[in-house]
């Protein structure tokens, strides 16, 4: 071995012992790694992150072992998306100042219907959950709802059905008429009914607007005793409003309810979806016109049409591409739409 050859050697680290061979443990607190995003479940897809954080402040005042479980029934009944129930206020609040003729009705009437749609729409929720409890889980939407994710048992959705109906109920009974109350046991029949009609028929948007509409002829026959002509034509003009507002909610899902087999408008209308809802809308404010010329509404009920108009409008073109969150937004819309018919109805009742 030459000398070259033996310095070179020579300059080689000798061997460590196993015990200092180890390597050094890398600590992941002080590395700034990209960890992998994973799908949130615990909050629905379409859930209102303002309405969530009310619920969350509201929740600090309950003991810890109660939130996690008060907090899924309340996600259960929809309370994280008021949206859902301003669009069926909306139609009672039409009915009840029709039926009153009045800029005012009786607070007893306003309060007790106000009360009684939240009630109704979270019942509604809650049947309607568990009637998709084996589809929601399908759908990337409904994925994260309380029943379709395993923290809320079948059994309590239902339990929670019969409360809120029972509640409801209650104050039919202890507020109102007779005829009010036989009304409202048609309706929470038609609540039952609703959330199973998707798997028979492709029209469930129209059971869906006989259900959340039938606050209609029960404030009618609470102020008046008996229901008009002019209340059914406005519940006829609820079912137009509830199809073109839920068929947009269900152009949203559409790929995954055809994948799981779910019917809906949205399904049956396919391509010629946003022509038959521009169909719809125009024949709702038509309906709404001949009831305006059956109350003898002044001139600003044409202006809150008008104002509808104009909104419709801007949710077709909104929804031109037919995208998710396009066809989403413009189902949020139809909460203005509402209000703006309102406060027409207001504005033309006051000059009377």
């Amino acid at each position: 071995m030459s000398r070259k050859r033996r310095h070179a050697k020579s300059k080689r680290p000798l061997a460590a012992p196993a015990e200092q061979q180890q390597l050094p443990l890398l600590d992941l607190r002080a590395v700034d790694l990209p960890l992998p995003s994973l799908p949130d479940t615990s909050r629905p897809a379409d859930a209102s992150i303002r309405s969530t954080r009310s619920i969350e402040f509201l929740l600090r005042a309950l003991p810890g072992s109660w939130r996690a479980k008060t907090r899924d029934l309340l996600v259960l009944v929809r309370m994280d998306r008021p949206i859902g129930a301003l669009l069926l206020l909306w139609p009672t609040w039409w009915a009840l100042w029709l039926a009153a003729n009045s800029a005012v009705p009786r607070w007893k009437y306003l309060i007790v219907f106000t009360i009684g749609v939240f009630v109704l729409r979270a019942a509604g929720c809650a049947m309607n959950d568990f009637a998709d409890r084996k589809l929601d889980p399908l759908v990337k939407r409904t994925a994260g709802r309380p029943l379709a994710a395993g923290r809320v048992k079948p059994w309590e959705a239902v339990a929670t059905f019969v409360v809120l109906c029972l509640a409801g109920f209650a104050l039919v009974v202890a507020f109102t008429n007779r005829l009010t109350i036989e009304l409202a046991l048609v309706g929470a029949a038609l609540a039952v009914v609703y959330p199973f009609t998707k798997r028979y028929t492709q029209l469930p948007q129209v059971v869906l607007g006989a259900a959340f509409g039938w606050g209609i002829p029960m404030a009618f026959a609470a102020i008046t005793n008996g229901v008009p002509p002019v209340a059914w034509l406005l519940f006829a003009g609820n079912i137009l409003f509830s199809v073109v507002y839920d068929t947009e909610y269900a152009m949203v899902d559409r790929d995954d309810d055809l994948r799981v087999g779910a019917k809906s408008t949205a399904i049956l209308f396919g391509d010629a979806d946003l022509p038959i809802i521009a169909i719809l809308m125009a024949t709702l404010l038509f309906t709404l016109l001949l009831v305006g010329q059956r109350a003898q509404l002044e001139w600003p009920w044409l202006a809150g049409l008008g104002g509808a108009l104009v909104l419709f409008a801007r949710q077709l073109w909104t929804m031109r591409w037919r995208q998710r969150d396009a066809c989403f937004a413009a189902f949020r819309n139809n909460n203005w739409v509402g209000g703006v018919i309102w406060l027409g109805l207001v504005a033309a009742l006051a000059l009377q």
